[in-house]
This record gives structure tokens, C-alpha cells and sequence, in this order.
């Protein structure tokens, strides 16, 4: 080969190298936001686990809902429920009662 194709088969060569090198730079710069970028594969998992407790967070709440819901509906319509809970909460007793104290020591 003389020289002069020699001189226009290198920046040929070049040509193809820098390309291959900004490729692999773009696809190495998509890769890192990829992975961690806000929309990423580590921020996806994050908010998988996320998802996940605020899910049984929400199942939890709505259990207790349901005993509040059931324990407002037997104060609305079991006057022994609402003896109980001022027995419990208040102290209170029945008229004739007698109130018998244990102190442990």
C-alpha cells in the first residue's frame, strides 16, 4: 500500500475508535442512571419495600377500624358493655358493692 492510503485507512480507523469509545461511554453513563438514577433500579426496589409496609400498615389499621367500629356498636346497644368499661376505666361500682382492697407487700 503506498502512503496515501495508509493515511486514509488510519483516520478511517480512528473514526470507528472514537465512535466505539462515545458508544461505550453512553452506554456505561445509562447504565450508572440505571441503576441509580431516580428512576432507577435501586429507587424501583426502595419503593417496592415501601409499598409493602405502608400495604400492611394500611391492613393493620383497617383490623383495628373494625374492632373500633364493633366495640362502638356494643356501647350503642349493650348496656352491660357500658357497665363494664366505667368498671374498668372509671372505678365505678354498684350501689351495695363493697370495695375490698389487697395491698401486697
Amino acid at each position: 500500500m503506498n502512503r496515501e492510503a495508509q493515511e486514509q485507512v488510519a483516520p478511517a480507523a480512528r473514526d470507528r475508535r472514537r465512535v466505539r469509545l462515545g458508544l461505550t461511554f453512553v452506554a456505561a453513563v445509562l447504565a450508572v442512571n440505571a441503576t441509580v438514577g431516580e428512576r432507577g433500579l435501586a429507587e424501583s426496589f426502595r419503593a417496592r419495600r415501601e409499598g409493602a409496609t405502608l400495604a400492611a400498615s394500611i391492613s393493620a389499621l383497617r383490623i383495628e377500624n373494625a374492632r373500633l367500629r364493633e366495640q362502638v356498636r356494643r356501647l350503642r346497644e349493650d348496656p352491660s358493655a357500658i357497665e363494664a368499661l366505667a368498671r374498668r376505666e372509671l372505678g365505678l361500682m354498684r350501689r351495695g358493692e363493697i370495695l375490698f382492697v389487697v395491698n401486697r407487700k
